[in-house]
C-alpha cells in the first residue's frame, strides 16, 4: 500500500462543533437490521454528536418504544459513495459486553432494488465486546455471507484497542480488498482465490460503494449478553478518509 499512488478526494475531520449533514445522514430505526439488534437508532444529540474534534457515536439505556436501548448510525449514502478507493478511519472502540462497533460500507444498489447479500458489504472494522480485542474485517456477497457461513472474513487479535486510537482502512481495487491496521495489511481477500465465483453473485464489489458508522448493542453478533453497568458505550471517531489513484 503506497499512499503517494493516491489523492484525496473525500474526508470528514470532525474539526466543526456539529455533525456536518453535506456528508452524512442519520440513519434510524429499531427493527434489529436484520441482525436482531437491540437498540433504536435516534437522530438525537444524545446519541450523535461531534465534540473535542471526534465523532461521538453513543449507545444508552434508554427506553425508545419497544426498544431499552438507543445508539447512533450515520451513512453517506446519496450525498457520497465511491468505486475503488482507499479509505481510513482512525477510531476508538467502547469497552463493554454487548457492545458492537463497525465502520463499513454497501453499494447504492441496496437503495436501488438489489437487496442484501447481492448487493455486497465491505466490513472495515467490526469490535464485538463479547470477543474483546478481536478485530474483524470482512466480504459479504451473494454466495459468501454470514446468514450461510461463507462469508470472506479474517479475525486478527489486536489486544486493548478500546483504551486508546487506531487505525482503520481497507484498499479496495477491481481485483483485491486489502485491510489494515494501524498501517499494517493483516486481511487481503482477491478475486477469484481459491476458485471462488468472480461474478456478480461472488464479487459485487465492482460498483459505487457509501460508507457507515454505527455501534449497535447486542444482537446475533453482539451477543445476548449486555453488560448494561458500562453503559453509557461511546464510539470515537477522529477522522475519515477517502483516497482514490491519481
Amino acid at each position: 500500500m503506497n499512499l503517494n499512488d493516491y489523492r484525496l478526494v473525500w474526508n470528514d475531520e470532525f474539526d466543526d462543533d456539529s455533525i456536518d449533514f453535506t456528508k452524512w445522514s442519520h440513519e434510524t430505526g429499531g427493527h434489529g437490521w436484520g441482525n436482531n439488534e437491540k437498540q433504536y437508532y435516534t437522530a438525537n444529540a444524545g446519541n450523535s454528536f461531534v465534540k473535542d474534534g471526534k465523532l461521538h457515536l453513543v449507545a444508552k439505556k434508554e427506553d425508545f418504544g419497544e426498544n431499552n436501548y438507543t445508539s447512533g448510525k450515520l451513512s453517506t449514502y446519496g450525498k457520497a459513495s465511491w468505486k475503488y478507493c482507499y479509505i481510513e478511519a482512525r477510531a476508538k472502540v467502547p469497552y463493554g459486553v454487548g457492545s458492537w462497533p463497525a465502520i463499513w460500507m454497501l453499494s447504492d444498489a441496496i437503495n436501488e432494488g438489489t437487496h442484501w447479500p447481492l448487493c455486497g458489504e465491505i466490513d472495515i472494522l467490526e469490535h464485538v465486546g463479547r470477543f474483546e480485542g478481536k478485530v474483524y474485517a470482512s466480504l459479504h456477497s451473494g454466495l459468501y455471507n454470514h446468514s450461510i457461513g461463507t462469508q470472506q472474513n479474517h479475525i486478527a487479535e489486536m489486544g486493548d484497542i478500546w483504551s486508546d486510537f487506531h487505525t482503520y482502512a481497507v484498499e479496495w481495487t477491481e481485483d483485491y480488498a486489502d485491510f489494515l491496521f494501524d498501517g499494517e495489511s493483516y486481511a487481503k481477500f482477491i478475486k477469484g482465490e481459491d476458485g471462488k465465483d468472480t461474478g456478480d453473485e461472488g464479487w459485487p464489489f465492482n460498483k459505487k460503494f457509501f460508507i457507515l458508522l454505527n455501534l449497535a448493542v447486542g444482537g446475533n453478533f453482539g451477543g445476548p449478553a449486555i453488560d448494561e453497568a458500562s453503559m453509557p458505550w461511546a464510539f470515537e471517531i477522529d477522522y475519515v478518509r477517502v483516497y482514490q489513484k491519481i
